[in-house]
C-alpha cells in the first residue's frame, strides 16, 4: 500500500495574469471551456481536497502544494479559507504549504499573510530583465520583470522562505554564470533550473498542440533547450557553486547529483528510479497522473467519485509509475550514470535510441556531459561524507590546490 502520494493542486486551472510564450499549462484550458467564467475552485471541492489530501497522507509533515496557472488569482479570502479547513480537518497533524507565484499580485496583505502561516514560497523568474522578459510578458506583450522583482523584495523584507524557479531555455541557456550570480545577488538561497522541452504537434488544429512522448507527428518548440547545452549550463553553474557557494546555497540538481553519488533515495521525481503518486489536481476535483501529464488519456479519476487515497493505490497509479522503470532504454541501461539520472522524466523519452526506437530521453546529452564534468569532485565529495566529513575539507582541497577550474581535477 502506498502511504504517501504528493498532490499539486491547481485551483484556478490554467488562468493566468500573464502570457507566458512557453508555458506548457495555459493550453490545458481547452481541456475545461465550460469553466470560461466559472474557473475558480468551489468551496465544496476546496473542502473535500483538504480532507483527502490529509487523510491519504499516513506520515508528517502534510504538504500542499499549490499552483497554477497563477493561484494567488484565487484572492486571499480563498487561502484563508484553506487555513481553517486545515485547521478543522488536520489537528494534531502537522501541515506546511507550498505556493509558486510569478509575484505580480504579490502585495503586504499578502506578504502578512505567507509569512504568518510560513508559506514556502517558489517565485518564477528567469534571469536579469533581457532574459526573463523574452517569453514572461502580459497578455500586452510587456515584460514582468520589474514586478518579481518588486515580489521578491517583498519576500525578504517580510523574511518569507522561498525558492526561485528559472525556466532554463534557448532564451537564456547561454548565460548560465550571468543567471545564478543575479539570483545570488538578489537573495534567492535556494535555486531550481528546470529544463524547457515540449514539442509542438503538426496535426491540423489538435485540441492540445503540445504533445505527448508517443506522438511522433510534432516537432521541437522553438523555446526548447539544445540538449548538450543545458548541461553545460548546468556545468558552469557548477563551477562557481563548488568553489565559492556551497554550504551557503542550494541548487536542486547539485542535491539531486548528491542524493544519487551518496546512494540515497531521490530528491526528485524526475530522477527518481519510479515515478507516479505526484498528481495534479485540476479546480474541478479532476485528478492526473502528473503536472506533465495533464491529458484526457491520464485522467485518474475526481476526487468527488473516487478519494486521493483510493486513487493513489490505484492500478492505473501504480502502473503509471512501474512504467519508468520498465521502459528505460536499452541505452540507457548501459549508460554509466542510470543511477544518477534513471532515464530522465518519462515526457522528455521522444528521442531515437542506439536501436532506432524513439524511447530514449531527449536531454540526455546534457546530462551525460554534466555528470561526466562533475564526477571527479562527486566521487571525492561523496567519500568524504562516507567518512562523516561536511563539505568543507572539499572546498579546501581545492582551493588549496589552486584548481580554478574543474577540468584540472580530471
Amino acid at each position: 500500500m502506498y502511504r504517501q502520494c504528493h498532490v499539486m493542486a491547481k485551483p484556478g486551472g490554467a488562468k493566468c495574469n500573464i502570457d507566458c510564450k512557453y508555458c506548457f499549462y495555459q493550453e490545458k484550458q481547452s481541456l475545461y471551456p465550460q469553466r470560461k467564467q466559472h474557473w475558480k475552485m468551489s468551496e465544496e471541492t476546496l473542502e473535500e481536497y483538504v480532507k483527502q489530501h490529509i487523510a491519504a497522507q499516513h506520515s508528517q509533515p502534510v504538504t500542499f502544494s499549490w499552483q497554477g496557472g497563477e493561484p494567488l488569482l484565487l484572492g486571499l479570502p480563498f487561502f484563508q479559507r484553506v487555513i481553517q479547513l486545515c485547521q478543522r480537518y488536520g489537528q494534531g497533524v502537522k501541515i506546511t504549504h507550498t505556493l509558486q507565484t510569478n509575484g505580480i499580485l504579490l502585495n503586504e496583505e499578502w506578504a502578512k499573510f505567507l509569512s504568518q502561516h510560513r508559506f514556502m514560497v517558489g517565485l518564477s523568474i528567469d534571469g536579469p530583465e533581457h532574459l526573463h522578459d523574452r517569453y514572461r510578458v502580459s497578455y500586452s506583450g510587456k515584460g514582468s520583470h520589474q514586478f518579481v522583482m518588486k515580489a521578491l523584495l517583498l519576500l525578504r523584507r517580510f523574511q518569507i522562505d522561498f525558492n526561485t524557479l528559472t525556466v532554463v531555455g534557448r532564451h537564456n541557456v547561454a548565460h548560465a554564470t550571468e543567471v545564478y550570480d543575479f539570483l545570488r545577488l538578489n537573495g534567492s538561497h535556494y535555486m531550481q533550473f528546470i529544463p524547457l522541452v515540449e514539442r509542438v504537434s503538426t496535426e491540423p488544429d489538435p485540441m492540445l498542440k503540445l504533445v505527448l512522448p508517443e506522438i511522433q507527428k510534432a516537432n521541437l518548440a522553438p523555446w526548447t533547450v539544445p540538449s548538450k547545452q543545458y548541461g553545460e549550463f548546468l556545468s558552469q553553474i557548477f563551477d562557481v557553486w563548488i568553489r565559492r557557494d556551497i554550504g551557503h546555497i542550494s541548487v536542486q540538481m547539485f542535491d539531486v547529483v548528491m542524493a544519487a553519488w551518496s546512494r540515497q533515495p531521490a530528491i526528485l521525481c524526475v530522477h527518481a528510479e519510479t515515478c507516479g503518486h505526484a498528481f495534479a489536481l485540476e479546480a474541478n476535483g479532476d485528478l492526473y497522473n502528473c503536472d506533465h501529464y495533464v491529458y484526457p488519456e491520464h485522467l485518474l479519476g475526481n476526487i468527488h467519485q473516487r478519494s486521493i487515497d483510493v486513487i493513489n493505490n490505484s492500478e492505473a497509479a501504480i502502473s503509471f509509475g512501474l512504467a519508468k522503470k520498465l521502459t528505460l532504454s536499452d541505452d540507457c541501461k548501459a549508460c554509466h550514470f542510470c543511477f544518477v539520472c534513471q532515464g530522465g522524466c518519462p515526457k522528455h523519452r521522444f528521442a531515437r535510441s542506439s536501436s532506432g526506437a524513439a524511447d530514449h530521453n531527449y536531454l540526455c546529452a546534457g546530462y551525460q556531459y554534466f555528470f561526466k564534468y562533475i564526477q571527479p569532485v562527486m566521487n571525492l565529495w561523496a567519500s568524504l561524507l562516507a567518512r562523516n566529513c561536511p563539505p568543507a575539507p572539499l572546498v579546501k582541497y581545492l582551493r588549496e590546490r589552486h584548481l580554478f577550474s574543474l577540468s584540472q581535477v580530471r
